[in-house]
Order: structure tokens, then C-alpha cells, then sequence
């Protein structure tokens, strides 16, 4: 086995494989700084999109196993602003498993460029979860509560505003005193794209115009929400895996329904996705940054791979999972390219 042979030249990144605890391959990627060749390292912390959702999801669970909120709990009860057009009754339970309908500020079904949200709203101005409720705040509900599945950004934001309304925090704090510290997750947060601290690549984005690249500071919210936009590294994303499944962040039956299904479908439980409906896995897509992890627990195989480009990681982590297990077609399903 040599995962090395299913990487491409132009990668940029970190991939880590754990296989029943133990390393069994590391690899090193091109540059977190371009214009100084400051090479990506296993310790760079990279931004992962709607990765954070899975982190959201887990705080949302501590929650209601303190019985602060339920499942059945409507936004209508926990929220103090004007709903306006949507519906007060969509419930904690909806939002977890994208079934509330709730308009998206960023609908993936009719909207290519996550770059498109910023012609009217300057990204330089959401630095907190609020300053998203004017993209969505003014549309009608999308279906009606419960009707179907349809992934949706607006409902984890709305999941991080009930985190804020519950615990009286900046819902980033509540993840790092109740999800990053247990998990001794030391080099994760989120950070604003003009005060990154140290170690964080820059994500860069291919300009065809130009023949170059630039970086993604002009594409996506200046700092993360409930949606997503957490800053990682690869071991500190194997950390979370091990709080998780060891019983250390959630109960052993919370941590069992979030990794279950929980739509008809098949392929989500609560911030995850269900390959091939059964290895959880969390991924995330942004302009200049892509992200994805999965854990089969039968087989003990945890791979992570961050990328600071514009990189379909889903296709490479089929290929290693390929080369792993010696199967050419053992194309995973139910997988999304999700920002």
C-alpha cells in the first residue's frame, strides 16, 4: 500500500490516516503561504467550511442532555426576534437534521458561487452569527416544516443563535469550553480572516484570468457562524473523534443518534453525514478551501484530509480508501460538495 500514489502532484494539504489508533500514513502538501513558500505542515490549521456544523450539532446535544432545550423544542419558544414569514413551530429536532425548511441564505440548489452573497452585504461585515439574519430574515419558508430533507446553512446558523440565546455566550466560546477544551482540541477556533493567528493557511482560489491565485479573504464570511468556519488541524480533528466516540463530550446515546440516521434518506444523522448510510463523516466547501474526515468505525479507519485550494477531497478520499482496502470501486455514497 502506498497512499502517496493516489495523490496528485498539485495537492495542497494535509492528509492523515489512523488505522485501530495508530498512524499509518502522514503526508505534507505545497504551501499555507504562497508568496513566502511556507510549506503546509501536519500542525497548519486550515478553514473547513461547514465542517464546524458537526460541532454545533454536538453542542446542541449537551444542551438538551441537561434538559436546557429538547428536540421538540420550537424556535418560536427559544428565539427573541422577529421570525417575520417563518414558521415559529420548526423545531431544534428540524434544524439538526435539515428538515425545517427554513429559508437558506445560501440555497446550494440555486446558487452556484458562495461568492455571489457578498455583491449586496460586504463579508468584512459577518463577524458574528447575527449579522447572517438579514440574508434570510425576509423570505418565505423554502417547504413547509418536516416536509423533506434539504441541507441548509440558515438552520445551523439558527442552531448557533439558540446556543447563544440559551447559554448567554458567543456560541464559539460555548463549543471551546464544552467541546474544544474537552477534547484538548488546542489549535482550533474561530478566527477572523484579518486576525488569523499563527499556523493558519491561507486559502487560495485559482484565477483563470490572471494565471494565479489569490486568496479567498473576499469570499466568504470574515468570521465563521453556526453554518460553519472553523479553523482545524488534522490532529486535533482525529482528537475530536476520540472525545466523541469515547463518551467524553456527549452520552453514549446521544453520541448514538447522531450517528445514526435521521432523515428517510439515510445518508445524515445530527452534523453528519452517513456514507454509504453507515461511516459517519464531516466535510466542508468553501472558495480556496475543502475539506473532509471520516471515521468507519467496523474497520477502525479514521482519514482526514484539509486542503487550502479548490480540490475535490471526496475523490481522493475514495481513492484512499480504495488503496486501503483493496477495493478499485469502493466509491463511497451519499456524499455532498457542501460549504
Amino acid at each position: 500500500m502506498d497512499i502517496n500514489n493516489v495523490i496528485d502532484k498539485e495537492f495542497s494539504g494535509v492528509i492523515s490516516v489512523l488505522q485501530e489508533g495508530h498512524k499509518i500514513f502522514q503526508g505534507e502538501y505545497g504551501f499555507a503561504d504562497r508568496a513566502n513558500e511556507v510549506r503546509n505542515s501536519i500542525n497548519t490549521r486550515f478553514g473547513t467550511a461547514s465542517a464546524g456544523k458537526v460541532f454545533v450539532a454536538t453542542a446542541i446535544l449537551t444542551l438538551i442532555e441537561k434538559d436546557l432545550i429538547h428536540f421538540e423544542s420550537s424556535i418560536g419558544e427559544i428565539l427573541k426576534f422577529n421570525l417575520k414569514q417563518i414558521d415559529p413551530g420548526i423545531t431544534v429536532k428540524q434544524l439538526l437534521n435539515h428538515t425545517s425548511g427554513i429559508p437558506d441564505y445560501f440555497d446550494e440548489s440555486v446558487m452556484d458561487a458562495y461568492e455571489e452573497l457578498w455583491i449586496n452585504t460586504p463579508n468584512y461585515s459577518i463577524r458574528k452569527s447575527s449579522d447572517l439574519i438579514p440574508l434570510f430574515i425576509d423570505k418565505p419558508m423554502m417547504y413547509p416544516k418536516g416536509e423533506k430533507f434539504q441541507y441548509n446553512n440558515t438552520g445551523y446558523v439558527v442552531l448557533g443563535l439558540i446556543i447563544e440565546e440559551i447559554t448567554g455566550k458567543p456560541f464559539d466560546v460555548y463549543l471551546q469550553e464544552a467541546i474544544f477544551n474537552p477534547s484538548n482540541m488546542t489549535d482550533t477556533g474561530y478566527y477572523e480572516l484579518d486576525k488569523l493567528p499563527a499556523r493558519c493557511a491561507f486559502s487560495y482560489i485559482y484565477d483563470e484570468e490572471n494565471n494565479n491565485y489569490r486568496t479567498n479573504i473576499f469570499s466568504i464570511d470574515a468570521k465563521g457562524s453556526g453554518a460553519g468556519g472553523a479553523f482545524l488541524t488534522a490532529p486535533d480533528v482525529e482528537k475530536f473523534w476520540a472525545a466523541l466516540i469515547g463518551g467524553r463530550l456527549i452520552k453514549e446515546k446521544f453520541m448514538k443518534m447522531m450517528l445514526s440516521p435521521q432523515v428517510s434518506e439515510g445518508c445524515y444523522g445530527y452534523g453528519v453525514w452517513l456514507l454509504n448510510g453507515k461511516i459517519p463523516s464531516f466535510q466542508g466547501c468553501d472558495p480556496g478551501a475543502n475539506f473532509i474526515t471520516s471515521y468507519d468505525l467496523d474497520r477502525q479507519i479514521i482519514i482526514t484530509i484539509l486542503s487550502n485550494m479548490d480540490y475535490d477531497v471526496e475523490e481522493l478520499h475514495d481513492r484512499i480508501i480504495s488503496e486501503i482496502i483493496g477495493q478499485g470501486n469502493a466509491r463511497l455514497k451519499s456524499r455532498h460538495r457542501l460549504l
